[in-house]
């Protein structure tokens, strides 16, 4: 009700960090193999997704991957305090114990080479693994071993290779990424560490929850200030040129009301990462587009040469880890059709039922009352204890309190209004009981029009109005405005005929195998990362 959403994320952390043994409920893998092979490239979350959809089909699945642990990203890109270890070490077993053939240290050089093997399908999940440069004056000079490109300096520091870093420190980005570098600093000897941005604050990439930890931890954002050169003495790093930046509206013009120099030891360049495929043969017959990426399709995954699919970052550039996740099970579905040379366009459809939730006159099968609590705050270790380890995880997640508030929280939105015109007798019943006025009985129109006359006014132009068939006593119809109803079901119950009625949705999945169908709820997330 405060515009907060719930804390759907933190919430599947409270499951994870409480749940039992869970092996009985992992998928049984055969025994007796349906002779197909696929190599996975890198052992990224979509890469993992694909064998995690593939092994419990009879699969013989092959992870390549470049380094001695698993978890691509989420473990050379996500600090420790925020990830921990044992957690991905944890996830990413579940997938491998399945009898994933994983291959660590060994980056694949020639996709012709990885094809001549024989494979059925091949899976591209290597993410964008280079960093975008900043060529200004300066950057290579010699003082360049203190200047760093970001996701490679968080993956020196996730496998050991760095352990401290100057005291004074610069980080040229304000994107997640950006914002991993500055804490990560702090805990490697950092002081004085400024991120600057080139924008006003409400442009920002980082989350608003990564910019507050971040400040929390003493990290100062400057805004407005564009980087022009890194300034060199005898040799060495001394502080960086920037542009004091005045923007117009929107942010898309600027103009310069000052040049200021700010010292620092070190420089981190975190804005933005690219991808790089120098390995794949341009004569294999796959097209590439702009940037050079590959042509994939966006159903299939598939790229335009045929077998080979790509996944997560390495398919249309950086996101997030969910977004992978989701194109994982995409490509498995499509790697199983092309190995049972089923047309890739013929895809399981999504599932989904309703069913009423009454049980009596006024009983229900759901809880409709809701908490008007704010979003919970999450619980962090102590500022002035999370800095004596790298690995100290800082968030503590939801305390047992915590969690029954923010569950609470919830609108229902898997439990939805459902209306029978011909029930209707326009008694006024639901229009006097609802707390919101969403519902208004009047004369059909334009949408425009009919707008004007709800009994509340309805100003959300992106959310469609409901309006069902005419009413069989005037001919009038029933009017819902979604965007303010809060799920109550009181209309339902309140009903002296059952033309309202409150229905439970569920969404079924379809995984590789078509028949794989696994309900879920309409919200999604992803425990810590």
């Amino acid at each position: 009700m405060d515009g907060s959403p719930v804390a759907i994320c933190r919430l599947k952390r409270v499951a994870s960090d409480l749940k039992g043994d869970i092996s009985a409920r992992l998928p049984v893998i055969p025994t007796k193999k349906n002779g197909k092979r696929v190599a996975c490239i890198g052992a990224g979350p979509s890469s993992l997704t694909v064998a995690n959809d593939l092994m419990p089909l009879g699969y013989a699945v092959t992870i390549y991957e470049q380094f001695d642990k698993p978890g691509g990203l989420m473990r050379s890109n996500i600090p420790s305090f925020r990830l921990p270890e044992e957690v991905l070490a944890e996830e990413t077993a579940m997938i491998l114990d399945m009898g994933v053939d994983i291959r660590y240290n060994s980056p694949v050089t020639s996709l012709r080479s990885l094809l001549d093997e024989g494979y059925d399908a091949v899976f591209v999940g290597v993410g964008a693994p280079r960093g975008k440069e900043l060529d200004l004056p300066g950057r290579h000079d010699e003082a360049e071993s203190h200047i760093f490109i970001g996701i490679d300096w968080l993956e020196s520091v996730a496998f050991g290779h760095v352990s401290e870093i100057g005291s004074r420190v610069l980080i040229i980005g304000v994107g997640n990424t950006a914002m991993d570098c500055c804490r990560t600093s702090r805990r490697l000897g950092g002081r004085d560490i400024k991120v600057m941005a080139r924008r006003p604050r409400e442009f920002f990439k980082a989350s608003p929850w990564e910019l507050e930890d971040a400040e929390e931890e003493g990290v100062e954002i400057l805004v407005n200030h564009a980087p022009t050169r890194f300034v060199i003495e005898n040799g060495k790093l001394v502080g960086m040129e920037f542009d004091v930046l005045e923007w117009d509206e929107g942010a898309k013009r600027s103009t310069t009301l000052d040049t200021v120099t700010i010292p620092c030891d070190d420089v981190i360049l975190a804005i933005g990462q690219e991808n790089s495929f120098p390995w794949i043969e341009r004569d294999l017959g796959m097209t590439f587009g702009e940037w050079e990426m590959p042509t994939v399709d966006e159903t299939t995954m598939q790229s335009s040469l045929s077998g080979v699919f790509f996944g997560g970052d390495a398919a249309w550039g950086p996101k997030n880890i969910i977004w992978a996740v989701a194109h994982g099970h995409a490509a498995a579905i499509s790697i199983d059709n092309h190995c049972h040379d089923v047309s890739l366009q013929q895809r399981p459809a999504m599932g989904q039922t309703l069913a009423s939730q009454k049980m009596g006159m006024s009983e229900w099968s759901y809880h409709n009352d809701y908490n008007p609590s704010s979003r919970q705050k999450m619980t962090h270790v102590e500022l002035t204890k999370r800095f004596e380890s790298l690995n100290l995880e800082v968030e503590l997640g939801f305390s047992a309190e915590q969690t029954a508030r923010e569950v609470q929280r919830c609108l229902n939105c898997d439990v939805q209004t459902a209306f029978s015109a011909p029930l209707c007798i326009e008694c006024d019943a639901c229009l006097d009981i609802c707390p919101v006025q969403c519902l208004t009985i009047t004369s059909n129109g334009d949408e425009a029009d009919l707008r004007e006359r709800l009994l509340a006014p309805a100003t959300n132009l992106a959310q469609d109005l409901f309006v069902s068939e005419r009413l069989p006593q005037t001919g009038r119809v029933m009017v819902k405005d979604e965007n303010v109803c809060v799920h109550c079901g009181l209309c339902a119950e309140r009903c002296p005929t059952a033309a309202w009625d409150m229905e439970l949705f569920d969404l079924a999945i379809p995984y590789a195998g078509s028949k794989n169908f696994i309900p879920v709820a309409v919200g999604f997330g992803g425990g810590r990362s």
